[in-house]
């Protein structure tokens, strides 16, 4: 099997020392298997964007040293696709329009391993929509499926849960009119042709949904690798969200070496190119050394 691996920031801030880590060690891996490595920029949720940031995260992924293949990939100008894969799971019976508002289904929501657990409302066969409900736009769920779905992640080791119980029916088109990542992903791998995905632990739970999508989609499933998150002080995850600090360009050597500690990636020699510590990476790349949970940065 050719590898394709990807690197899929999303715009909504800066590049973080979270995100050097995912990115390196994303792209050492595809490198190191003699594969392509591609990126994705992840731009379905304009209201949450931050001016700027696209180009940005590409200016910072050159100056660290990062080449990907091929043409960055713009998920916002890829609407068809997900619309024909929306279209697929209509046929099949597998999705439904839902009215409610977030602030209704919520209140009589249970909380999964994911967050408050939908209700299936809308989704009864018995529900019929009022005449207001009628005049809205709804959102577009997908039945989850009652199944234990599960795969082998190379740093977890095995993971599965049941959707339906764990997570409920859940959304691919938002009233909004803005996909869904959990579609978005799916459609965008199987069209990108990627092999393996490596990214974040925070990202482990969605993956059995996204499993689920490309089962019903007749999609391959990519082989997994889920990294350990970097944690501040506080022991929460260091984003956006926990005011990562955005990385500094002058000190690209610094943090490159310190994302490989992060990784036990063994010292590289000295040098003042990014590039070179890169190679160093690719060539001394080794997925069993890579710790499997998070990691402290203070």
């Amino acid at each position: 099997m050719t590898y394709t691996g990807r690197f899929a920031p999303s715009p909504t801030g800066l590049l973080h020392i979270g995100s050097l880590l995912t990115a390196l060690a994303s792209y050492a891996d595809a490198k190191a298997h003699g594969g392509r490595w591609l990126v994705r920029m992840e731009d379905l949720d304009p209201p949450r964007e931050m001016a700027g940031a696209a180009d940005d995260i590409l200016r910072t992924l050159e100056a660290f040293g990062f080449r990907w293949d091929g043409e960055v990939v713009y998920q916002s100008r890829r609407h068809p696709l997900y619309q024909a894969a929306l279209g697929r799971l209509k046929e099949q019976g597998l999705v439904y329009p839902c009215y409610c508002s977030r602030k209704d289904w919520q209140a009589r929501a249970h909380i999964g391993i994911d967050g408050p657990i939908y209700d299936g409302q809308c989704g009864r066969p018995d529900y019929r929509p009022s005449e207001s409900d009628l005049r809205k736009t709804p959102a577009w769920r997908l039945r989850a499926q009652d199944e234990i779905i599960g795969f082998d992640d190379r740093i977890v080791g095995h993971y599965a849960h049941n959707p339906a119980r764990d997570i409920g029916d859940f959304v691919l088109l938002r009233a909004d009119g803005f996909w869904a990542y959990q579609l978005a992903v799916v459609a965008d791998d199987a069209d990108q042709g990627i092999t393996h995905i490596v990214r974040g632990q925070d990202l482990l739970v969605s993956t059995p949904r996204q499993i689920g999508l490309q089962r019903y989609l007749g999609m391959p499933t990519p082989h997994y690798t889920h990294l350990p998150l970097l944690l501040n002080k506080q022991h929460q995850k260091w984003s956006k969200q926990t005011l990562a600090p955005a990385l500094d360009l002058k000190q690209r050597e610094q943090l490159l070496r310190q994302v490989m500690a992060y990784l036990n990636l063994p010292p590289a020699p000295e040098t003042d190119r990014p590039s070179e510590l890169l190679d160093w990476a690719v060539q001394h790349w080794q997925i069993d050394n890579v710790p499997k949970t998070g990691i402290c940065t203070e």
